[in-house]
Order: structure tokens, then C-alpha cells, then sequence
């Protein structure tokens, strides 16, 4: 059913039934606790405290995936990656490659929009010490599927983060795109053709503030992955319009 729609109204139906998923007890149990109990700094917040969608544009030709919600980030403000270091990272970096409207993502009220982008996540809810159980990313990832079979444009896709760089080779695995996951090397910067008509393939550290407090991951670096995604795109789209 899904495939006969077009990109947005796809998407719509996927939102809507992750932000009704109660299929990980723990998970469920965990994101309301911490939407009840709430962090100091936001007492005075609604928190979100239910899986978070992603964001983006249906026609985009990039796909970014991240691990999951932060529990005081997305589990607060109801948007992947906003509300919390790690999305202002990131969407910096989507801005100053001309992939977002603004550098900063605070809340689902607040303007952003996104240009040729889709960000996603490989677990919708936030985890306890950020750490999803394996039954868990198997129970989201149909959910991941969906959406990259909803993107009918798809060039490259980024992913921030060894976690999510083998949950998307899982796929292609299973699909029988590819034979191995271990022929993909994951390092910062690496870019992979891993099969035929499949999108560019480009890792990245995740821009947790572990990695970016220690210098691991740089402003600079991570505005590079997306540059790389920039002109890969330009050049399939203009190979595949002359």
C-alpha cells in the first residue's frame, strides 16, 4: 500500500505508526519515566516521552541515520536530533553544506527546514545509557526500511556512527545487495559504492559530545562527510539529466 503512494504521504503513514510503536517494553517504559521525571534544566517542559519520527524532505537524495533519540534531546522536544549537542552539531553542518534552513534545531516549532535531506534514526526511542538491546534495533528497523524505500531519490546516505553504518549494511545484506557487511570498511570519511543502484555509502563518527568535546570529531570534519555527499549528488544528478 505504502509503495503506491507518493514520498510524503509514505512518510506520513511510517510517523505515524512509529509515534504510536509500543513494541519495546523496556524502551516504552524508560522514555515516559524520563518524560515524567525530566531533567532539572527543563522542569518547565512538555517532553515528547513517545518514539520520535524523522525529519526531512520527502524528495531528498540524502539519507542521514543516527543511533537514537537522546532522552533530554528528542525524547524531550519530539524531533530527531533537536534539543540537545549533538543536533546542533549536526545540523550546522547540514546548514553550512546547504542542506538546512538554519544552523540550530531547539524545538519542533522552530522554523528548520531541510533541504534534499531525510534524517532518521536506527531505534525511534531513547535508550537507557543511550544503549539499544539487539531485539530492539530489530524491531524498529522495518521501520527504516519503509522509509528508505519511500525515498525514491536517494543519492547517498551519511551515517553518523559505527551502529548506524552496520544497520544500514544490515539491510542491504538481507536484501541481498550486498554479500558481506565486513567488505565495508567503517572509518571517519570513507566513502562506499556497495552495489549497483544502491546510494553512495559515507561514514561518519557519530557527533556525540564525547566525540566532539575530545576532538575526535571535528566541525570541519563532519561539514566535510556532508560536502562529499553535496558533490556526489550533483554529479548523479547531472549524469543521470544529460
Amino acid at each position: 500500500m505504502v509503495q503506491s503512494m507518493g514520498p510524503a504521504e509514505a512518510l506520513q503513514v511510517i510517523e505515524r505508526e512509529v509515534i504510536a510503536c509500543r513494541k519495546c517494553a523496556r524502551l516504552t517504559a524508560w522514555r515516559e519515566l524520563v518524560a515524567r521525571t525530566k531533567r532539572r534544566a527543563y522542569r518547565e517542559c512538555d517532553y515528547w516521552g513517545r518514539p520520535v519520527p524523522s525529519f526531512g524532505d520527502p524528495e531528498a537524495h540524502l539519507l542521514v541515520i543516527g543511533l537514537a533519540p537522546a532522552a533530554h534531546g528528542g525524547n524531550r522536544t519530539g524531533r530527531v536530533f533537536t534539543g540537545d549537542r549533538s543536533g546542533d552539531f549536526l545540523f550546522r553542518a547540514l546548514y553550512e553544506t546547504g542542506f538546512a534552513s538554519q544552523p540550530e534545531s531547539v524545538s519542533r516549532e522552530d522554523g528548520l527546514r531541510l533541504h534534499d535531506a531525510y534524517v532518521t534514526a536506527a531505534v525511534r526511542c531513547a535508550p537507557p545509557a543511550n544503549k539499544p538491546l539487539p531485539e530492539e534495533f530489530r524491531n524498529c528497523r522495518p521501520y527504516l526500511e519503509r522509509e528508505i524505500d519511500a525515498l525514491p531519490h536517494l543519492k547517498a546516505v551519511v551515517a553518523l556512527g559505527r551502529v548506524a553504518f552496520e544497520a544500514y549494511l544490515g539491510i542491504l545484506q538481507d536484501r541481498g545487495a550486498i554479500r558481506r557487511r565486513s567488505e565495508f570498511r567503517f572509518a571517519h570519511g570513507a566513502a562506499h559504492v556497495t552495489a549497483p543502484g544502491q546510494p553512495l555509502l559515507l561514514a561518519s563518527y557519530h557527533p556525540s559530545q564525547q566525540n566532539t568535546q575530545t576532538g575526535k570529531l571535528t566541525a570541519e570534519m563532519l561539514r566535510d562527510v556532508f560536502l562529499a555527499a553535496r558533490r556526489h549528488i550533483r554529479k548523479e544528478s547531472w549524469t543521470t539529466s544529460t
